[in-house]
C-alpha cells in the first residue's frame, strides 16, 4: 500500500523512525570510524543512528531560510571517511535534494532523507522521503497522521530494502535463507518490527493524508494573510520547488526592531493566552554526548577509535546560522496541535499585533 501511495520501489515498515533511521545506517555498510554529514536542527535520533553502528556525525549547518542543511556547507567537511549524507526534511518541506544529490554522486556518499515532519509533502512532485537512496517518514503520535507508533522507510535499491528487512527482524535469524554473495556486514539485527495492530491504525491514517494536508494548507494560508503585514516578525518561507505540510510554523524575530528580547516577546505572547509557541528547537552538536565525546562505552567509542580522524570538532561556532537562529531569533508555533478555524486565527493575530505594538521600536 505504502510503496503505491509513494510511488516507491520498496517501502518497509518499523516501529519508529528511529528504528527505521539505524536501520538505513547499518544497511549502507556505516561502521567505526566512518563519518556521516547531518544537520544540527533535527531529532536527536537522527545522530543517535550514526553512533549506534560506530559511525561520527558531523554537522554542517542550515540554510536561514528553510531551516534544511545548506548544500553550500557540506562540501569543505567531506573526507575520505565520509560515507553519507543525511537531508533532514525539517518543520514540513523538503530540503534541496536536487543539490544534494550532485554533491553525494559526485562524492559517491549515500544520500538518507529524515522526512519524519514532512509526511505528505512534495520536491517537484515527488514525496518528500522518496527522493535520496532511503528516506523515511515518521507516523508517532504527534505527526500528520499516525498509529502511536511507527514508521515507513523508503528504497530504490532491492539489496538495500532486504537489508533493511534483515535489520528490523533480528537478521541472524534469515541468513541461511539469503542469496551467498550478500554482504553480511552489520547483520546485527533488533526487533524493529511494526505491529499488526499499529500497521491497521496506519493503514487507516494514509486514507486521511491528503485530506489533513489540504486542511494544514488552507490554515496556514488565512494564518499567513493575517500576519503578513505585521512589522518585526518572518514568516515561514517555502521553496519554490516545494508543498509544505507545516509540522512547525516557523517563524523569525527580527530583534532590531523591538525593545525587549525575544523571550520578553514570546512570553508576553503566552501571558496573553496563545499556545503552542517555542522559542527554540535545538543544536545537537552541543549536546552533552559530543561536546564531552561519549557515547559508547566510557572510553570515548567511537571518537577514539583508531581509524577516526582526532580533528573533530563541535565547538560553539562550526554551524553559525543555526546557532544565531536559536540564541536570538527563531520561535515557532507549534501548528501541528491544533485545528484552526477563523475565530483561532484572529486570536493569534490579535495577539501578535498587541504585543509588537506594545514592544515594536518607534523609530524604524
Amino acid at each position: 500500500e505504502c510503496e503505491e501511495y509513494f510511488q516507491t520501489s520498496h517501502a518497509v515498515t518499523f516501529n519508529s523512525l528511529a528504528s527505521g533511521l539505524s536501520a538505513a545506517i547499518g544497511a549502507i555498510g556505516i561502521g567505526p570510524g566512518d563519518e556521516v554529514i547531518l544537520p544540527p536542527w533535527t531529532m536527536s535520533a537522527t545522530a543517535a543512528a550514526v553512533l549506534h553502528w560506530g559511525g561520527i556525525p558531523i554537522f554542517a549547518d542550515i540554510d536561514v531560510n528553510t531551516y534544511c542543511i545548506d548544500p553550500e556547507k557540506i562540501e569543505s567537511l567531506i573526507t575520505e571517511k565520509t560515507k553519507a549524507l543525511i537531508a533532514v526534511d525539517i518543520f514540513g518541506q523538503s530540503a534541496n535534494i536536487e543539490a544534494l544529490k550532485k554533491i553525494t554522486k559526485r562524492h559517491n556518499i549515500y544520500l538518507i532523507s529524515d522526512s519524519a515532519q514532512s509526511v505528505g509533502a512534495k520536491r517537484n512532485g515527488k514525496y518528500a522521503g522518496t527522493l535520496g537512496d532511503i528516506g523515511g517518514i515518521s507516523l508517532n503520535y504527534h505527526k500528520h497522521i499516525h498509529s502511536g507508533e511507527g514508521a515507513v522507510m523508503f528504497a530504490e535499491n532491492s539489496e538495500i530494502a532486504l537489508k533493511l528487512r534483515m535489520i528490523r527482524n533480528h537478521a541472524e535469524t534469515v541468513i541461511s535463507e539469503l542469496p551467498i554473495n550478500l554482504s553480511l556486514t552489520n547483520m546485527v539485527g533488533h526487533n524493529y518490527r511494526l505491529s499488526e495492530l499499529h500497521a491497521a491504525i496506519g493503514r487507516e491514517q494514509l486514507k486521511k493524508l491528503e485530506k489533513i494536508v489540504v486542511a494544514r494548507e488552507l490554515e496556514v494560508k488565512m494564518l499567513v494573510e493575517k500576519l503578513q503585514n505585521l512589522e518585526g516578525i518572518v514568516l515561514p518561507y517555502v521553496d519554490e520547488s516545494n508543498t509544505h505540510v507545516y509540522y512547525m510554523f516557523a517563524m523569525q524575530f527580527i530583534k532590531s526592531n523591538f525593545k525587549v528580547s525575544k523571550k520578553v516577546f514570546i512570553d508576553e505572547m503566552k501571558n496573553l493566552g496563545v499556545p503552542g509557541l517555542s522559542t527554540s528547537y535545538i543544536n545537537l552538536h552541543l549536546l552533552p554526548v559530543f561536546q564531552n565525546k561519549i557515547a559508547i562505552g566510557d572510553k570515548g567509542f567511537p571518537w577514539t577509535y583508531v581509524e577516526s580522524r582526532n580533528d573533530i570538532s563541535y565547538a560553539k561556532g562550526i554551524c553559525p546560522v543555526a546557532e544565531n537562529l536559536q540564541d536570538e531569533t527563531y520561535f515557532s508555533f507549534y501548528i501541528n496541535d491544533y485545528s484552526l478555524g477563523k475565530k483561532q486565527i484572529k486570536f493569534i493575530y490579535d495577539s501578535f499585533a498587541r504585543v509588537i505594538d506594545k514592544f515594536i521600536r518607534t523609530n524604524n
